[in-house]
């Protein structure tokens, strides 16, 4: 999973990176302009931000409720011991997911690279 999360991650930082030269050359008035703007590249990033976010996230989850619910089934007794620190990781996961979000919406309506 690892590779994969990196090459994602290669893949989006080359795709903005592309989007934000387009973007500086259509605002300094080169030639064959028409990039994007800073108010797109913004929607693009935040955008792919929350994808890979969600993402992770829900697989994160995934198998912290799966390895859970292992546990349980090995030792029933352990049961309110596993199910408390569950749902303390389960919330510590989501509230990655939050912070991407609340990112997101900073560089949505704060747009704090211009424009």
């Amino acid at each position: 999973m690892g590779v994969l999360v990196g090459r994602a991650g290669l893949l989006t930082t080359a795709m903005l990176l592309l989007a934000a030269t387009s973007a500086g050359a259509a605002e300094s008035g080169a030639p064959g302009g028409g990039g994007l703007s800073v108010g797109a590249v913004s929607i693009i990033t935040g955008g792919f931000a929350m994808t890979i976010a969600s993402a992770i996230a829900a697989l994160a989850q995934g198998r912290a409720i799966s390895a859970a619910l292992d546990g349980i089934a090995r030792q029933p007794n352990a049961a309110p011991r596993i199910q408390v620190a569950m749902i303390i990781g389960l919330a510590l996961i989501e509230s990655l997911a939050i912070y991407v979000l609340l990112i997101a919406l900073i560089i949505f309506f704060v747009k704090p690279f211009g424009g």
